[in-house]
């Protein structure tokens, strides 16, 4: 028999192991809070079980771990940790400081089942989902790294993938990222999901308590074809916006809509003005991100006065409209710079391959 991982075990698993080894349910949560609260690596670290009970356990199960394949540092403080997966797979994780905040950037996938054109990522196609136990495996490696001078303060689900192409494993992530009895521990508030516009799935964000961020960066459907293909055709501009309209966002929270400037694309004051009008009534803000440039990329990251103008309009309407810093640029590790030397993907993919895309993104197992 082979030995089980107990990382790959959610709480309902766990119990069930336990009780195959005819121990007490409450040795669950306390495995449990081995695994998660005090990030051990090795059975024997648990010292509130006796001696022969960690050799019992031992003997049927172990303990995987992520390990840094490899970490650059930006000259801003910025961290990018690339992971090697068992199957030989790589993500890459990004933590960034800013004063009192220690944030880490989370990867869902390996590569990403979207093609938007501004992103590296895309570039690689999807090779596959993580599991649970992949993403908050990032999250406990990188705690472990910056240990003891500094814990994580927030996290934000942004990396390499779209959350919601792979929603079941990152419910269930962030079961374990948020648990307080057993789990990190993490305030949902200080968690934030981003993705590009899974309409029929952004309900399900509200049940996990997380912060939801809507990636945009178009005002009409044809400059979101343009820029985000896959997304668009499977949910327009207006299905997305009606998805947010209808969010049920708790008091004194509000949505994020991120808006990525490409200069000449869509940075333009009647961009701005669009935007304006398509956000109205939302209880929202709005990030602004400049262009991060990548080599062989076709767009250019405008001008500060550009995107200073298109703040200025934005704010003009009485929104809050706050012009994102990137960070970690100088080691690719600023928004849509995420990759790994996996299997090369074109830029652009070939209509058929939307096609099936569109189709995979509407009728996901499990997801309405």
């Amino acid at each position: 028999m082979s030995a089980v991982d107990l990382l790959t075990l959610g709480s309902h698993e766990m119990a069930g192991f336990i009780h195959q080894l005819d121990w007490p349910r409450y040795r669950a949560s306390q495995v449990l809070r081995w695994l998660y609260q005090h990030r051990v690596t090795a059975i024997g670290a648990m010292t509130d079980l006796s001696k022969s009970d960690r050799a019992r356990l031992a003997a049927r199960a172990t303990i995987s771990r992520l390990e840094p394949a490899h970490i650059q540092t930006a000259p801003d403080g910025t961290q990018k940790f690339l992971f090697s997966l068992v199957d030989g797979k790589s993500i890459e994780s990004v933590v960034i400081p800013d004063e009192d905040r220690l944030t880490l950037c989370l990867s869902t996938q390996v590569g990403c089942t979207l093609d938007c054109a501004f992103c590296l990522t895309g570039r690689m196609g999807l090779l596959r989902n993580l599991m649970p136990h992949e993403i908050t495996g990032q999250a406990l490696a990188v705690q472990r790294s910056v240990e003891p001078e500094r814990p994580l303060t927030n996290l934000v689900l942004m990396g390499m993938g779209e959350p919601l192409a792979n929603l079941d494993a990152v419910e269930e992530a962030l079961r374990r990222l948020t648990n307080t009895a057993w789990g990190m521990g993490f305030s949902p508030r200080r968690i934030t999901l981003s993705t590009a516009g899974l309409a029929s799935r952004i309900k399900r964000v509200a049940e996990m308590g997380v912060n939801l961020a809507v990636s945009l960066n178009a005002t009409t459907n044809a400059q979101r074809d343009r820029l985000m293909p896959a997304a668009n055709h499977a949910y327009s501009l207006e299905t997305v916006l009606h998805a947010c309209r209808t969010y049920p966002l708790k008091p004194r929270r509000r949505l994020t809509f991120e808006y990525v400037l490409l200069q000449g694309e869509n940075d333009s004051e009647r961009d701005a003005i669009r935007l304006a009008h398509l956000v109205r009534g939302i209880r929202c803000k709005i990030n602004l991100i400049p262009f991060n440039e990548f080599p062989n990329s076709p767009f250019r990251r405008p001008s500060d006065a550009a995107v200073l103008r298109f703040q200025r309009v934005l704010t003009a309407r009485g929104l809050d409209a706050f012009i994102r810093k990137s960070k970690g640029r100088e080691i690719l590790g600023a928004c849509g710079q995420l990759s790994t030397p996996s299997e090369p993907a074109p830029l652009l993919v070939p209509r058929s391959s939307r096609s099936r895309k569109q189709a995979s993104l509407q009728s996901a197992p499990g997801v309405s």
